[in-house]
């Protein structure tokens, strides 16, 4: 009988008062792919900091190829076969590939053989079906050759089992389907892959068997022929979700609340022309590099147009900074929490407030505590964000409730135009219908939204009329009962007509 490569044994993990794993199992086999689920607040992270050596379970063993160990440290996993690769691969822009690919191999010693170090690292990425210039500087690198670097580094030390954490969360469709190829090449090299993911369909193309787990506990375990959708979304959140159904007409909407002729910013995107009205939600697709984060941070006055018009409620206004765009009613859910959204260092209540001071402030200008307070929890269980206090830091949450630390923000200000820009990527499917219920209210309540996402079906779910963009320009607009994937895709490529704005 084959031995796991990785097996932990009734391992739990508390941080203070949170119990993050609760005797969790699991026994993870060598060359197969084995998928691990579950919503966001499930134990997932500190699973893998567990394997990885970042943190210490307080109680249970850890085995590699039947061995107890103890892992102080990444180091010490590397060295025992165990690597992850994330979301937000990390490598050292002022080194070349091959440099970032051996910068963690110690049997390099101090002096190096240039011309067989890249010989070495060339043999490292030829398996894995990329074609990647090894002398190349990496700073210039595109996130999915990041992430092959990134994996390669982990073969030259010998990994055995490599973790990936949501590998694909900003991926196209086509970097998507080369990464899922890099994982059944390893697989094949029999090396077990750890592959975590709230994205389904990716599951379900790559798995071998599938792990649930809710609340820190390990639910099941079950080869991937034995594991229905419906099924996986019920072990992860205890309940069953309705499927995100395909709108057929639009909804209901009032008057034009923004208007947007001809905009554009130099050498960036130009000519995109809509009519937004309250209630209304309107979606903007495309592929990678369709610019259409670009618009939302002109609209936001983050990169300010540099030609066209916009018009709220008819009147022609500038838009120059983000206070400028907040005093005008607009709000900004960025794809980039780190950058734009949050202050991840500093406690939930703080970055719930801190774009609506104004209301909680008193005469003097000094803020009242006890209105801040009531704001944060109110938006904590409103928005079920997974946290004992809202003095916690928001860094120390996972993705999803970040994410919803972020939404409670914006939502605070009232606003008259809601602007989202991926708002459900990195997040699990609970999440995620409660983001989409979130929109629909919105837009229930008047207010005008706008949806950039990459997730079509998503589109289709939420859009009145979707604005399809390709290469920095306007493809068309299409109204929802004449969107189909198909024909979103086509306007994307290039290859369709779309409807006038």
């Amino acid at each position: 009988m084959v031995q796991p490569v990785l097996e932990l044994d009734s391992v739990s993990k508390s941080f203070a008062a949170t119990r993050a794993l609760k005797n969790m199992s699991l026994a993870i086999m060598p060359g197969e792919i084995h998928a691990i689920v579950g919503e966001n607040g499930a134990g997932k992270s500190t699973l893998i900091k567990i394997m990885t050596g970042v943190h210490s379970p307080d109680t249970g063993e850890i085995r590699i190829d039947g061995r107890p160990v103890t892992l102080r440290s990444t180091q010490d996993a590397q060295e025992a076969g165990v690597a992850a690769i994330y979301q937000e691969p990390m490598v050292f822009p002022d080194l070349n590939v091959a440099e970032n690919i051996f910068i963690s191999n110690r049997q390099k010693g101090l002096w190096m053989r240039w011309s067989e170090l890249y010989r070495e690292a060339e043999a490292l990425i030829a398996p894995l079906g990329v074609t990647l210039d090894v002398r190349r500087s990496a700073s210039g690198l595109m996130l999915a050759e990041q992430q092959t670097v990134e994996i390669a580094r982990a073969l030259s030390l010998r990994v055995k089992v490599l973790i990936m954490d949501e590998p694909t969360a900003s991926l196209s469709a086509h970097e998507v389907t080369r990464l899922l190829g890099i994982a059944r090449a390893l697989r094949d090299r029999g090396v077990a892959v750890i592959y975590i993911s709230h994205r389904l369909d990716e599951i379900f193309r790559v798995a071998d068997r599938v792990t649930v787990i809710r609340d820190g506990a390990h639910i099941s375990t079950r080869p991937i022929a034995e594991v229905t959708e419906q099924g996986m979304v019920r072990d992860m959140v205890g309940r069953a979700l309705e499927s995100f159904a395909v709108k057929t007409a639009a909804n209901p909407h009032g008057d034009v609340l923004l208007a947007v002729d001809g905009l554009g910013r130099r050498g960036v995107f130009e000519g995109i022309s809509f009519d937004l009205a309250r209630g209304e939600v309107l979606c903007l697709a495309g592929l990678v590099g369709a610019r259409r984060t670009d618009v939302a941070l002109a609209l936001f006055g983050i990169a300010p147009a540099t030609v066209g018009e916009i018009r709220l409620d008819g009147v022609p206004v500038q838009i120059t900074t983000p206070a400028q765009a907040m005093s005008l009613g607009l709000a900004y859910v960025s794809e980039d929490r780190r950058k734009l959204g949050l202050a991840l260092p500093l406690p939930i209540f703080v970055n719930i407030s801190m774009a609506s001071l104004r209301k909680i402030a008193g005469a003097l200008g000094l803020i009242d505590r006890k209105a801040e307070d009531r704001m944060a929890h109110g938006y904590r269980d409103a928005l079920s964000i997974r946290a004992a206090q809202t003095t916690i830091d928001v860094g120390k949450l996972s993705g999803g409730n970040q994410q919803k630390v972020m939404l409670a923000k914006w939502l605070e200000t009232r606003p008259r135009v809601m602007i989202f820009d991926e708002p459900t990527r990195g997040i699990d499917v609970g999440a995620k219908a409660e983001v989409h219920n979130i929109i629909r209210r919105l837009a229930s309540e008047d207010v005008a939204v706008l949806v950039i996402s990459s997730d079509l079906p998503e589109v289709l779910a939420l859009a009145d009329r979707v604005l399809v963009m390709r290469e920095g320009r306007q493809a068309g607009i299409l109204p929802i009962a004449e969107a189909t994937q198909e024909r979103v895709i086509a306007l994307a490529a290039g290859q369709g007509e779309g409807g006038a704005p």
